[in-house]
């Protein structure tokens, strides 16, 4: 693989890529089987790929999770600028100040609202949360309006009253949904700090060097 090759620079995004776009495929796939199976066993009829596609099981099932991976990388960008955790190789420096602390000097390759200031500035400064903060609140939305079709769905499906989007927000159904996913990346983003203190990857960004002492903090 040579180092100047475009799949070389962007490897890991691409191969990240593939295995979401892959995993997401076959979700859908195994998804319809499922629900499908279960629509026939009640005596409904099968959906169509395209009706799938745009049924709430599939809506709800996609964005339930999409919603949580934003939420986890939303605090975890946030919470990892004054919070230090003494050890791990993804907290900074418990005592000397990093270079992301430092107030942005515009240069010639600076990115252009560094170059720009004013407004401009104060919000690239603080894109990268805002960015996720948005990719988790459409999440959350999708995911609602998602969980609440596929809610009516199975309702009319069994010949009961559909309810409304307010009625259905105070419904333990759509948070149960949403917390069992919010708590297993918060473990998993707290299992990555913790773990790192004391355990290497050799040639991992993700870890410290393998012969750095557990004590200290990169």
């Amino acid at each position: 693989m040579s180092k100047k090759g475009f799949f070389y620079r962007n490897s890991l995004s691409i191969v990240l890529i593939i295995f979401m776009i892959s995993c997401l495929a076959a979700q859908f796939f195994t998804g319809w089987k499922t629900e499908n199976k279960e629509l026939i066993e009640n005596g409904d009829q099968a959906l169509t790929l395209g009706q799938y596609l745009h049924s709430g099981h599939f809506i709800q099932a996609t964005f339930e999770n999409w919603e949580s991976e934003f939420l986890q990388m939303m605090l975890y960008v946030v919470l990892t600028i004054s919070l230090r955790q003494k050890g791990s190789s993804e907290s900074k420096s418990l005592e000397k100040e990093e270079d992301v602390d430092k107030e942005p000097v515009a240069h010639a390759n600076a990115p252009w609202p560094v170059k720009k200031g004013g407004i401009w500035l104060k919000i690239y400064k603080h894109s990268l949360s805002l960015a996720f903060a948005l990719l988790f609140t459409i999440s959350f939305l999708l995911h609602f309006y998602g969980s609440l079709k596929d809610y009516n769905e199975e309702q009319i499906s069994k010949e009961r009253p559909t309810t409304t989007a307010i009625e259905y927000i105070t419904e333990s159904r759509f948070w149960f949904e949403s917390f069992q996913n919010w708590q297993s990346e918060f473990l998993a983003v707290a299992s990555l700090v913790i773990l790192s203190i004391w355990l290497r990857e050799k040639g991992s960004p993700e870890s410290k060097p393998v012969d750095m002492p557990h004590s200290e903090t990169p």
